[in-house]
């Protein structure tokens, strides 16, 4: 894992009826973990993504409710990689953004690598969903912290977002997270076909606590 496509197909993995989503965000904040989690739906030990990782991802499925499908890109975070950032989010139904909710240190780095990117995709009106990992950690930071620290408020209007807890070991938070992503989508397309104007900026936090752990995350 870290520098193909995993074990689909590319002509299986760009079919109709997925909603193409870029994962980013700083390294080692635990998105390849995410994305192996949704994927297989257990823990998978990982490495550090030299490049990128995708996979189709399918939720709702086993609830009974109407299933939704995600062709996920998981793009490296490492500095030299964070160019490819502008790549994987031109043309995207959604950005997902995770961020290690355990490391204040780096939660500044964290904000202007966010604020860069929607700065690039602000005209497009691409929905966000802020994932904030590794909220089983003692340390971890609350949503209302984070949203502050990364300057969620500073976006540009019109853009939906969503910050959300989740816990990438125990996968605690991630479909109910890609259940919100998908109505920031669909009301920003049903808002563009019916008006032609940018959707009015949404946004919606959650609290959950997650159960704590120490397991890693990478």
């Amino acid at each position: 894992m870290g520098a193909g496509l995993g074990k689909e197909s590319l002509s299986s993995l760009t079919g109709t009826g997925s909603y193409h989503c870029a994962m980013i965000g700083l390294d080692s904040s635990g998105k390849t973990t995410i994305l192996y989690r949704l994927k297989f739906g257990q823990y998978t030990n990982t490495v550090p993504t030299i490049g990128f990782n995708c996979e189709k991802i399918r939720i709702g499925a086993e609830s009974g409710s109407k299933s939704h499908n995600f062709l996920l890109w998981d793009v490296g975070g490492q500095d030299k990689t964070r160019p490819l950032w502008r790549s994987y989010t031109r043309c995207t139904d959604g950005i997902i953004f995770v961020v290690d909710s355990s490391d204040a240190e780096r939660l500044e780095e964290a904000k202007l690598e966010l604020l860069k990117i929607c700065k690039l995709t602000e005209k497009h009106t691409v929905p966000i969903l802020v994932l904030a990992n590794k909220q089983d950690l003692p340390c971890a930071m609350d949503t209302a912290r984070l949203e502050k620290g990364l300057g969620l408020g500073e976006l540009a209007r019109g853009v939906g977002w969503s910050i959300r807890p989740c816990c990438a070991v125990t996968g605690e938070g991630l479909e109910e997270a890609l259940t919100g992503l998908h109505e920031l989508i669909l009301k920003r397309r049903k808002s563009s076909t019916h008006t032609g104007r940018a959707p009015s900026a949404s946004k919606v936090k959650a609290s959950k606590k997650v159960q704590r752990s120490h397991s890693h995350h990478y």
